[in-house]
């Protein structure tokens, strides 16, 4: 008879690290995306470039490789990470460019009367952009950057190619010590299916507070 009851703990250990692997990676997604996304808007050339450099590389190439990347060959150029540094940074780096073009697309659903109006009213480039445009593209952008982020989660899985211990670590580790396939794999089957129904709930929920939000600014 198989005593779970250290396993719950090490699966609950991976659980928290790719909760944290999850919310940074999120975090560096967003930024990337709103650099990138309006980079492609800009007016310089340069800048429009590079964030569609940055675009097609990330979302052109296997993720596998970008987390190798990160950190088996970033040490060569003495940049040395942590597996779970690594592991963000891939993470954030390629849903990020998938959501870049969320981001402008966003921005450029906004009526060309709400530009009108801005320019009616002197506003400036960023005023304009601030005030005005992405308020309403934030709303739109919501939905796809929901389902970005259940596919970062679900995405975390492969750091444990790097011996990060995140919940499907944990999974490969009572399985070998179990002898079990069956519990662990169902167990973070249920988890991740889990955390995934709390993003889309919270995503769902913060839509509906701008949505009702923004309604009243416009009354």
């Amino acid at each position: 008879m198989i005593d779970w009851s250290g396993y719950i703990g090490l699966m609950l250990q991976g659980a928290l690290v790719t909760i944290e692997l999850t919310l940074m990676g999120s975090v560096l997604a967003l930024i990337m995306a709103f650099l990138a996304g309006l980079g492609r808007l800009s007016r310089f050339f340069a800048v429009r470039a590079l964030a569609t450099a940055y675009i097609e590389f990330f979302r052109g190439t296997s993720i596998f490789v970008q987390l190798f990347w990160a950190y088996f060959v970033l040490p060569f150029i003495g940049i040395q990470l942590t597996p779970l540094q690594a592991g963000v940074l891939a993470l954030g780096l390629n849903v990020g460019a998938y959501a870049a073009e969320v981001v402008r697309g966003a921005v450029q659903s906004v009526g060309k009367e709400q530009y009108e109006a801005c320019t009616a009213l002197n506003l400036g480039r960023w005023q304009r952009m601030r005030h005005v445009i992405l308020p309403q593209a934030f709303l739109v952008m919501l939905p796809t950057f929901g389902n970005n982020a259940i596919e970062l989660l679900k995405a975390t899985s492969i750091v444990s190619l790097i011996s990060l211990a995140d919940l499907t670590f944990e999974a490969q580790v009572v399985r070998a010590q179990t002898g079990s396939t069956l519990v662990p794999f169902t167990t973070i089957l249920i988890v991740y299916f889990a955390f995934a129904l709390l993003i889309s709930w919270g995503v769902r929920s913060l839509e509906r507070r701008l949505s009702r939000g923004l309604d009243g600014v416009r009354a």
